[in-house]
């Protein structure tokens, strides 16, 4: 939410563009084709959530991995651009090779600011987020989750030229973004994080995260071939995600077409097992506090969840 008042403050501009299917939070723009049924024509947003009149006229939506769409909306709509958000590591789906440089070359040229979502991937691909793992450098970012290691916490911070407009001497001015927190500046979450942090710099925490998802997303494609079930496990890093389809993922819209009935049952045979998984999307993520015996054991019980559903 800052971050989007940031951009719009600093560009002088109202609208802004994110990919179909992504989440940024509570906020109007966060909720919106969030998950849409309609599959409106690019760039009309759907409602997700009623009581969000402001995006109809403040809102651009695009395809994800579709640098060539996207490309054309952004230029059909400059004029009237603040800025693109994105999360880089979509839900579950990667960035297809050139994509999120291309976004980057993008906002460049046409005056945008790049928002980074990296509440998932923020501390989960590196140390440095999805920033450093795909090397890709945004002119504003939003963290949380990782970085409370389990306290609830966010941040945003950006380009210094951008993040001066939340200097309180520009109060009473044109140039000023209000920024506050109930919950600023929170000493047991402040000290979580530090901790947690601490956690994190210690070497091959990453490389061992990344080894154990990929370990991990090859072991459910092999239940998944020995049961003979059409379905694949997407993800980057520590993340997965089951989808019941043989098509490649690379946006909503692929995912959309997946069996969702499938999904429902895999997840009710899950909890049957003492096994919670988020019934927004099934996503999986996995922590330095995981191990392969405990990736070989939710393996086991999603195999006999399968057995039973299918």
């Amino acid at each position: 939410m800052y971050c989007l008042r940031l951009a719009r403050a600093f560009a002088g501009k109202p609208k802004i563009l994110k990919f179909e299917g992504a989440y940024h939070g509570a906020n109007e723009a966060g909720v919106t084709s969030l998950f849409p049924g309609k599959l409106l024509a690019f760039p009309q947003p759907e409602h997700t959530s009623a009581g969000t009149p402001s995006v109809d006229r403040e809102l651009l939506v695009a395809p994800f991995n579709d640098l060539e769409q996207t490309a054309a909306i952004i230029r059909a709509h400059r004029d009237e651009l603040a800025g693109v958000i994105m999360e880089p590591l979509q839900r579950c789906t990667p960035p297809e090779p050139g994509f999120l440089g291309g976004i980057r070359q993008l906002c460049t040229e046409n005056g945008l600011l790049l928002i980074f979502d990296e509440v998932v991937t923020g501390f989960r691909l590196a140390y440095g987020g999805a920033q450093e793992y795909y090397g890709v450098i945004p002119d504003l970012v939003a963290y949380g989750k990782a970085l409370g290691g389990g306290y609830p916490i966010g941040a945003f911070g950006g380009r210094q030229a951008v993040m001066d407009l939340v200097d309180e001497r520009r109060i009473g001015t044109d140039e000023y973004v209000w920024m506050a927190s109930t919950l600023g500046g929170n000493p047991i979450s402040a000290a979580a994080s530090n901790a947690a942090l601490s956690v994190l710099r210690r070497p091959g925490t990453y490389e061992r995260l990344h080894a154990l998802g990929r370990t991990f997303r090859d072991a459910l494609d092999s239940v998944l071939r020995a049961r003979q079930i059409v379905a694949q496990a997407i993800g980057d890093g520590p993340l997965a995600q089951v989808v019941f389809t043989d098509r490649p993922i690379r946006d909503y819209r692929s995912a959309y077409r997946a069996d969702k009935a499938r999904a429902r049952k895999l997840m009710l045979g899950l909890f049957a097992r003492n096994v919670f998984v988020n019934p927004m999307g099934t996503k999986l993520y996995l922590s330095v506090a995981h191990d392969e015996a405990i990736c070989a054991s939710f393996c086991d019980r999603f195999d006999d969840a399968l057995a039973e559903v299918f």
